[in-house]
């Protein structure tokens, strides 16, 4: 097997390791994202299992003799030439160097959002614990309390009484 061929299946086959499927498959929330997750895990592993079989295998050596016992030399003599005269071209990857950058650019990004999303996840969270809290003491709070708890809705009440503003 030609080295860059077999470079292939050596990173396929890490990769088919390394993918955590269960940990992904317990974040789908609906079940047509199941549905394509498992969708997607099945054509990965034909995929995967594909490069592992049928292109990892170098080819079988064609046996030259047995073919000019029954055909004739000249003619076998004739197709081994040309065979020996086919080059294979080695694939040379020009597509990742251009967007490895790319791609490392976005993972930058994706750890931005996931910590911002992450800050504001923890806000929201307090906020419902506020609200939670808010809506247990409400019926028994005084203005007082709850002034003290929000004092700028203190001083704009305090402004609008001073400047005689009743709201009509």
């Amino acid at each position: 097997m030609s080295g860059v061929g077999k470079k292939v299946v050596d990173v396929a086959f890490k990769a088919g390791r390394t993918i955590d499927w269960d940990g992904m498959a317990k974040l789908m929330v609906s079940d047509e994202a199941r549905k394509e997750f498992s969708t997607l895990r099945r054509a990965f592993d034909e995929v995967n299992t594909q490069l592992q079989t049928k292109f990892s295998q170098e080819p079988e050596p064609i046996d030259w003799e047995y073919y000019r016992k029954g055909i004739g030399s000249r003619l076998v003599d004739m197709y081994k030439k040309a065979y020996d005269e086919v080059k294979i071209p080695q694939y040379v990857d020009n597509v990742t160097p251009q967007y490895k950058p790319k791609f490392d650019a976005l993972l930058v990004e994706l750890k931005e959002a996931e910590q911002m999303s992450l800050k504001e996840s923890e806000r929201l969270e307090k906020e419902i614990a506020d609200v939670q809290e808010l809506k247990k003491k409400l019926s028994t709070m005084t203005a007082d309390e709850y002034f003290a708890k929000h004092p700028e809705l203190k001083k704009k009440f305090d402004d609008e009484i001073r400047n005689d503003y009743w709201g009509y």
